[in-house]
């Protein structure tokens, strides 16, 4: 008899831990606890795979022999202490499908720029004609893509909401691009047990593992210095210092190590390859077309991995340099009137904000505001204060930031509907200005994701005449 496997939410990440469990000779049966998208119930339909909506019912639940949860679903949920309280096993979708997959992992995280690193990466290896995967919580599930084909890499941007139900997951290559106050509601106001979700991304790491982090997060650095992971460690930063392996020196991007993962032809282990010295990779930053310090530590995270595979140093150059904007991540969607209107719904933090903003060359006109984590936005006064001229505030609960700009700017403004903030921005923009959708916040107050707000700000500025 097939074991039976429960699936905690029917969202991206759930459909494809079910599609995968079913593959692998389990019988899953999938619960959701609000209505499911018709997206998923049909692919689930489709999978003849059991599914219920509106409600768990924990006796078919707890009959299971595993519990995969999906990340959205937070460990306070009622249904989720009645499976830790009866001892089943529960992971995450990344966990489950690490154990069926042959291939190696590089697994990026990070409060901000994990997305364009991950990007950055795959494109990296592509380039290089490696057969690789991109997954975890950017595009398609793991899972689900594993359940149509393994490849020899997959490249995997994990959350700390996803690595919160790891024990097994082991990437050849972590990458941690910061870590700031965020998500902090999900854990109990503790940026500490935040930093520990995390760092559960090295737990299972080797010595012949590598893990490459910015030197330039403090918070990171404490939490690293805490660390018992026998991981080798490469740094960078944006200044030259002892243990920075790659940093910007006079406008150039340098990467200077010998550490080579000797896996390209599916062997394993690691070697220091003493007996010919690499020269120190380098990369005019002026060649490339992502821009703003926060691409420049995207960039140095990539460019190490890609010395660290041993990639040719001119592969590495030309995709990174060639490597262009994400959607949703200052994405500039067109011009109209001289005004140039750009989409970083995907900035969900105030850290994220700080480096758009940081990397606004012209007046701007800063849409912000959503669903508020407990964001503290004292860190963007200096930055508000010297670059925007106008605030339009949309979200449904936006007392914080009235409090926080209120008087700091010439015009603040409220709504909460999507065309009605462009229309509001383009009214105060002037030609050679920037309309910036920079939320500083999540989505969920009014659209179901940030993508969804990231395409309902592309096709306002769509509907503009000019």
């Amino acid at each position: 008899m097939a074991r039976k496997v429960a699936v905690l939410g029917a969202a991206e990440s759930g459909v494809g831990a079910a599609v995968l469990a079913q593959q692998q000779g389990w019988q899953p049966f999938v619960s959701e606890k609000g209505p499911g998208s018709p997206e998923a119930l049909d692919a689930l339909q489709r999978a003849g795979i059991e599914t219920e909506t509106g409600s768990h019912t924990l006796a078919r639940i707890l009959a299971a022999e595993l519990v995969i949860k999906s990340p959205g679903i937070p460990e306070h949920a009622p249904v989720v202490q009645a499976v830790r309280q009866a001892g089943i096993p529960l992971v995450s979708e990344i966990e489950f499908a690490f154990g069926y997959t042959q291939g190696q992992i590089i697994a990026v995280t990070g409060t901000n720029g994990k997305t364009t690193t991950t990007s950055l990466i795959h494109a990296m290896l592509s380039h290089a004609g490696l057969d690789v995967g991109l997954g975890g919580n950017i595009g398609p599930s793991f899972a689900g893509q594993l359940a149509q084909g393994d490849h020899a890499w997959w490249v995997l941007e994990v959350s700390s909401f996803q690595l919160d139900d790891v024990e097994q997951f082991r990437p050849r290559i972590g990458v941690i691009t910061n870590i700031t106050d965020n998500h902090l509601d999900r854990y109990q106001g503790d940026v500490h047990r935040y930093a520990a979700a995390k760092l559960k991304l090295i737990q299972r790491q080797r010595a012949e593992d590598v893990l490459v982090y910015s030197l330039d997060s403090p918070l990171l650095v404490e939490a690293l210095a805490q660390a018992t992971a026998p991981c080798q460690r490469l740094g960078f930063s944006l200044s030259r210092q002892p243990d920075a392996v790659a940093w910007v020196e006079g406008g150039t991007l340098v990467v200077d190590t010998d550490l080579t993962l000797l896996t390209l032809n599916q062997s394993t282990g690691m070697a220091n390859d003493r007996k010919k010295k690499k020269p120190p990779f380098q990369l005019e930053l002026e060649q490339q077309r992502l821009r703003g310090k926060h691409n420049q530590y995207n960039t140095m995270a990539s460019a190490i991995v890609g010395r660290v595979l041993d990639i040719r140093s001119e592969l590495v150059r030309e995709s990174l340099a060639n490597f262009d904007t994400i959607e949703h991540r200052l994405e500039r969607v067109r011009v109209v009137g001289g005004v140039e209107y750009v989409n970083d719904s995907k900035a969900t933090s105030v850290n994220a904000a700080w480096y758009a903003l940081e990397s606004m060359a012209t007046p701007v006109v800063w849409i912000v505001g959503g669903y508020d984590k407990g964001n503290d936005y004292g860190m963007l006064l200096p930055l508000v204060q010297e670059k925007v001229k106008a605030i339009v505030m949309l979200g449904v609960e936006v007392s914080a930031i009235r409090e926080a700009f209120t008087g700091k700017v010439p015009t603040l403004l409220h709504t909460t509907d999507m065309a009605e903030a462009v229309r509001l921005a383009t009214q105060h923009a002037a030609s050679g200005d920037t309309v910036l959708l920079s939320p500083a916040c999540a989505s969920f107050d009014l659209f179901t994701n940030y993508q969804e707000r990231g395409h309902r700000f592309k096709e306002a500025v769509g509907m503009l005449e000019g």
